[in-house]
């Protein structure tokens, strides 16, 4: 069963999870590029790390819920979300774990930069949607 005729925003699901993706990573890019040339070599690299382990995660989540699956009910669905969201924090902190423990020098604060301007991108986005959500349904006098 397709939840598109439910969902009316359903269908480009997979194009919005991408852009987030893709800006999540610009952002820690960008970020890191900004810290390396203020801070240099170790900061710049240490806020790239954390960008990481925002976007990696969050890109296993998106497959987790954009892969078909066999059962395509909505009840596949939640099952999927739950899974993704476990892996994606399972993920994190394994991550956070291995920086912390693999890589010298590191710049813990450039580290957790990195981790919030990119989650703060995804805070971003959803209050943007929830935004032009409510345009539209007002654009038409109800």
């Amino acid at each position: 069963m397709d939840v598109a005729f439910l969902v009316p925003e359903a269908y480009d699901i997979k194009s919005v999870m991408l852009k987030l993706l893709v800006v999540q990573a610009g952002v820690g890019v960008v970020l890191a590029a900004v810290i390396w040339g203020i801070g240099g070599t170790v900061p710049g690299y240490s806020a790239l790390l954390g960008a990481l382990i925002t976007v990696l995660p969050n890109a296993f989540l998106a497959l987790r819920l954009a892969l078909p699956r066999r059962d395509p009910g909505a009840q596949a669905l939640v099952r999927a979300a739950y899974l993704g969201e476990l892996g994606k924090l399972l993920l994190t902190v394994l991550f956070f774990s291995l920086v912390f423990t693999m890589v010298r020098p590191l710049s813990a604060a450039a580290l957790f930069a990195g981790f919030i301007a990119t989650q703060v991108v995804t805070l971003t986005g959803f209050l943007m949607q929830t935004g032009q959500r409510q345009e539209t349904s007002n654009s038409n006098g109800s």
